[in-house]
């Protein structure tokens, strides 16, 4: 067992041999997690980005409803966004909600929404660190990221 003839125990030096073994594996889980951020945030950078005042007037008021938390008009905004087309960053189950933004002349929700991206379950973007928005006007085929 372990390599050493034997059980790890009868051998002078073995256990430090186990340590060893054990020390390198940490080393390798934390350089995927390292690298598993990395490729998260290479993600984010390869959206396209659009200004807060270049949005539509209907989605910058979506926003601000979104910072204070306010009521929306249809009861599907801030559910979980599932992210199934897998166009945003993964992230766990919960990080993403979406929001409705109004399109003039659509009787329905239209295909136009925010997402908002938190890691914490916090009612509003001010309670939440790393907040992330998204803007879709064509129903979740792209999205760009919200810059302020």
């Amino acid at each position: 067992m372990f390599g050493y003839g034997g059980d790890y125990r009868s051998r002078p030096g073995a256990l430090a041999g186990l340590w060893l073994k054990l020390l390198v594996a940490g080393m390798l889980l934390v350089g995927l997690l390292q690298y598993s951020m990395l490729l998260q945030a290479r993600e984010m950078q390869a959206l396209p980005s659009i200004q807060r005042n270049d949005l539509p007037l209907e989605a910058r008021q979506t926003l601000q409803r979104i910072e204070i938390g306010r009521p929306f008009r249809f009861e599907r905004d801030g559910i979980v966004f599932g992210n199934y087309e897998r166009r945003l960053p993964q992230q766990p189950r919960g990080y993403y909600r979406e929001y409705t933004v109004l399109t003039p002349g659509e009787r329905n929700r239209g295909a136009r929404r925010i997402i908002w991206g938190c890691a914490t379950q916090a009612a509003t973007p001010a309670q939440c660190r790393g907040n992330a928005f998204f803007y879709t006007d064509d129903h979740y085929r792209s999205f760009s990221r919200v810059q302020d």
